[in-house]
């Protein structure tokens, strides 16, 4: 089968595509990580690839961040057991979070490696997207947003139930 070249800096289309240029931009990343999506039930999160460039990333070091916001926090709980598992491992360096009801009308997602390196998914519905690699200036765009979404969530997710 032969595999599609994705070219950075254009507008793109396909879900095989979007989780391609995911990967790519996960990979790139060594010290900073922030995704906003609506659940992760698209872009292959839930894949054993996702898990272990995640996984690779957390290991990078003691200063690395991952940051995830989610609109809705059941598909990430259900059906990403991998991921999870990194929440429970990683809880030092992995944050995630839900949005209140207010933010949930973004209609895109996005993830920011570095501050210099993003993949954007422009509507949840649509598969089409745009990535680049070393294009600080959209980067920065994009975590201007992350922050204004990250003041609109509710709480962060833990992985230990709590009781009496």
């Amino acid at each position: 089968m032969e595999q599609t070249e994705l070219i950075p800096n254009t507008v793109l289309m396909g879900e095989r595509n979007y989780a391609l240029a995911l990967d790519i931009v996960i990979a790139e990343a060594t010290h900073d990580l922030c995704v906003f999506d609506q659940d992760f039930g698209k872009g292959d999160y839930a894949s054993l690839k996702r898990y272990n460039l995640m996984h690779a990333f957390l290991q990078k070091g003691e200063q690395v961040k991952l940051s995830i916001i989610l609109q809705n926090t059941h598909f990430f709980t259900v059906n990403c057991p991998r991921l999870m598992d990194l929440l429970r491992i990683y809880g030092h360096k992995m944050t995630v979070y839900e949005t209140n009801d207010f933010a949930k009308i973004a209609k895109d997602c996005f993830v920011i490696a570095d501050k210099q390196h993003y993949c954007r998914r422009f509507h949840i519905d649509q598969a089409r997207f745009k990535y680049a690699l070393n294009d600080s200036d959209t980067s920065t765009s994009l975590l201007l947003r992350f922050d204004e979404l990250l003041a609109e969530t509710t709480e962060a997710i833990s992985v230990t139930k709590l009781g009496l």
